[in-house]
């Protein structure tokens, strides 16, 4: 038997995932929010159970982190490791228009929304997002915490690091490195590696600051 869902962060991830779990059946417990007491009772339905110290209280619960940010994600998910959450507690959400005809690896606590496609030996990390219509190619490595806003596009072999953020509709060459706590801009096409915890934008995509 399934276990129940506990969402963290009433965001609009959350509301985004919460008919993905209920079409596939999931038993949604409610949302545990450090903002409880200015948020509604219920949201989509699901009650509004407390804060994220209220873990504790659910212990035979899946738990899905739904913070916007993958730095954020990072964050929460430490904070509830020293709650004693631990890995194999974390719900991973897959919408059943996902195409994986590879059966690539997904990690625990990532969310892939519709119409996600991963075409082969791709390896995707924990606690990732990619929200619809995102595109990872062949030999694709994406680190933990990563975060692709709609409509992404990688090409093969790219590699994508821990927290990085690409923004919708940005695409990326084959080949390239884009580093940890990367930002890249809605639409920007980046032709070149891109070091840790810069901002790129533009078509072109160059470091912000930077002109032709």
């Amino acid at each position: 038997m399934s276990r129940p869902v506990l969402l963290i962060a009433a965001s609009g991830l959350a509301r985004e995932v919460l008919p993905v779990l209920r079409e596939s059946g999931k038993d949604v417990l409610g949302f545990l929010d450090d903002r409880h007491e200015e948020l509604p009772r219920t949201i989509g339905g699901a009650p509004v159970l407390g804060g994220i110290d209220d873990i504790p209280l659910y212990p035979d619960a899946d738990v899905l982190v739904c913070v916007g940010s993958g730095l954020g994600r990072e964050s929460v998910v430490a904070r509830l490791g020293a709650l004693g959450v631990d890995a194999s507690r974390y719900a991973t959400v897959i919408d059943p228009s996902v195409r994986n005809p590879g059966a690539c690896a997904v990690g625990a606590g990532s969310i892939l929304l519709a119409h996600v496609v991963i075409t082969a030996d791709a390896v995707i990390g924990s606690h990732v997002v990619a929200m619809p219509r995102v595109t990872i190619t062949h030999d694709c490595l994406i680190d933990d915490f990563a975060t692709f806003a709609a409509g992404v596009a990688l090409g093969g072999g790219v590699r994508i690091g821990r927290g990085a953020y690409l923004g919708m509709n940005a695409s990326v060459r084959q080949g390239l490195s884009i580093g940890a706590g990367v930002t890249v801009g809605m639409g920007a096409v980046v032709l070149s590696d891109i070091h840790d915890s810069e901002t790129w934008a533009g078509v072109p995509a160059r470091p912000l600051g930077v002109t032709a």
